[in-house]
């Protein structure tokens, strides 16, 4: 398989130091399976546009959906037409659509069909010769994990898979990736019987959010933040992600995955990774991931999980002004399911610099409100000086970073009242990117679908951190599954059941109210 980012020929015109300029993809397409999923319609075939409206996507780029519809090349164009005109984040533009459209086939067929996978290589054959797409072809599977094995060996079959010399062929797998770590290893076994490890992408989008891979630069472009992220001065971090609606659509596959696997096991512990990593010794993707294996693999659990986390399933009642169905209540939801649509767990992590420091991670469905934070919270400061009042009196200081949906970063910190009387009152200094930058942030899923046709992995988690991400996270499912009885019950709107804020009660702690 050619090395991509060694055979790239460098602009001895371009200063090095520029960051100005976009890297664009090179000739290439991308097969999309499951192209009439919602994931497909809302995000990803909107994503490809705006690259393409950004110049960020080359002329001969190829746009190729495979489904079961009985569509035409026509029929696929209007889909993703329609698709792109509800969702896409930038203007619609006629010349850039017609110079995209040229490109887009749709091929019909069932995953197990081999006349399928021969039409489709007749299809990339022939965008190949007319879009001069020159044997570079991503595989995105937006479909469910069960159908990956089919899909992938009928793609090595018919001889998809398998680049010939200065080509490449490359696997984008959606989570989730598996449903433990068992199911992992083998999901994974499965993808890479086909193709090699450098050639497979597992996408977590939000490691695509502008705000996430700002934690970086945060972290380590600041003199003012760095010093202080360590033990000696964090009393402790808060990781939320709250949605305020339930589950919709989506208890076919929420039922028996529940909040813990759905984005606990996949965002919560990358937020966590990158929040607590060491410095890494350059962006590249090896050292990058280093980093964040180091952190996760220094998870410690105590032997007893009982007052480590707490489950919740959403009651019926009122949210918005609206009445709503509680969980039990939703459509295709068992009335006996043990699922949960809430979890929160405190974890540590063994190592010098976080020593004594605990991690609280909470999701779940039908909380107060959309929110996804990062909240380290400093210890207190000594009260020598403002003796009239008591330690409780004074808040703790917090950076919160907030990664959706209002990108930025929070500080807080105390300061005097104005007055005669020495008060001191918490108050806040805020940094959103809609503010400070002229340019909106882009969509994750055009990042991460840009990174795929670079060939650029450092965004994309590997094995290593997938499996190490259930390692934590499978003795709390294990633990659950022995409980009798359903989830503690919690009203919309609130943000969880009691037990969660016993969790942290326990530490003498409470939950920020985001």
């Amino acid at each position: 398989m050619a090395d991509s980012t060694s055979t790239r020929a460098a602009n001895p015109l371009r200063d090095p130091r520029d960051r100005r300029l976009s890297r664009i993809a090179g000739p290439s397409s991308l097969v999309l399976f499951g192209v009439t999923g919602d994931l497909a319609r809302k995000k990803l075939m909107p994503a490809i546009y705006d690259l393409a409206n950004r110049g960020l996507l080359p002329p001969s780029f190829g746009l190729v959906g495979f489904g079961r519809r009985d569509w035409s090349n026509e029929d696929f164009v209007q889909q993703v037409r329609d698709s792109v005109t509800q969702h896409a984040r930038t203007p619609f533009n006629e010349t850039v659509w017609e110079q995209l459209s040229a490109g887009i086939r749709f091929v019909r067929g069932e995953f197990d069909d081999d006349d399928a996978f021969r039409d489709l290589k007749e299809c990339i054959e022939e965008l190949d010769a007319s879009r001069g797409t020159r044997g570079n072809h991503a595989f995105y599977l937006s479909i469910p994990p069960n159908a990956f094995e089919t899909v992938c060996q009928k793609l090595s079959e018919h001889g998809l898979a398998q680049p010939d010399d200065g080509e490449w062929r490359r696997v984008v797998i959606e989570k989730p990736f598996g449903h433990d770590l068992e199911s992992a290893r083998e999901l994974n076994s499965i993808v890479e019987e086909v193709f090699p490890p450098d050639a497979v992408f597992r996408i977590d989008h939000y490691l695509g959010k502008e705000t996430v891979q700002n934690i970086l630069a945060l972290r380590f472009a600041n003199q003012l933040f760095e010093p202080l992220w360590n033990a000696n001065y964090v009393d402790h971090v808060q990781i939320t992600m709250a949605e305020d609606i339930g589950i919709g659509s989506r208890a076919g596959y929420y039922d028996g995955v529940g909040a813990a696997r759905d984005v606990i096991q996949n965002h919560l512990l990358q937020l966590l990774a990158l929040t607590a990593m060491e410095e890494p010794i350059s962006f590249d993707a090896h050292h990058l991931r280093s980093e964040k294996e180091k952190v996760l693999a220094a998870v410690s659990l105590p032997e007893d999980l009982t007052e480590r986390s707490a489950r919740g399933q959403y009651e019926a009642g009122w949210q918005g002004g609206e009445r709503v169905n509680g969980f039990l209540e939703e459509d295709g939801i068992p009335a006996d399911s043990t699922t949960e649509s809430f979890a929160a767990l405190r974890l540590d992590i063994n190592t010098r610099r976080w020593s004594g420091v605990p991690f609280y991670l909470r999701a779940g469905k039908r909380l107060g409100r959309r929110v996804t934070e990062i909240a380290v919270v400093f210890k207190r400061a000594p009260n020598l000086l403002f003796r009239d009042h008591n330690e409780e009196d004074f808040g703790q200081n917090a950076v919160v970073i907030r990664v959706q949906p209002d990108e930025g970063v929070t500080i807080r910190f105390g300061s005097k009242v104005p007055g005669t009387q020495t008060e001191v009152r918490d108050v806040t200094m805020d940094f959103g990117y809609g503010h400070s930058f002229t340019e909106s942030s882009p969509e994750a899923y055009e990042r991460l679908i840009l990174d795929v046709l670079l060939g650029e992995p450092p965004l994309f988690p590997r094995q290593e951190e997938v499996e190490l991400s259930w390692k934590i996270l499978d003795p709390f499912e294990k633990y659950w599954a022995t409980l009798d009885g359903q989830p503690e019950p919690y009203v919309p709107g609130s943000w969880g059941p009691a037990s969660a804020d016993e969790l942290l009660a326990a530490d003498g702690r409470t939950w920020r109210r985001p």
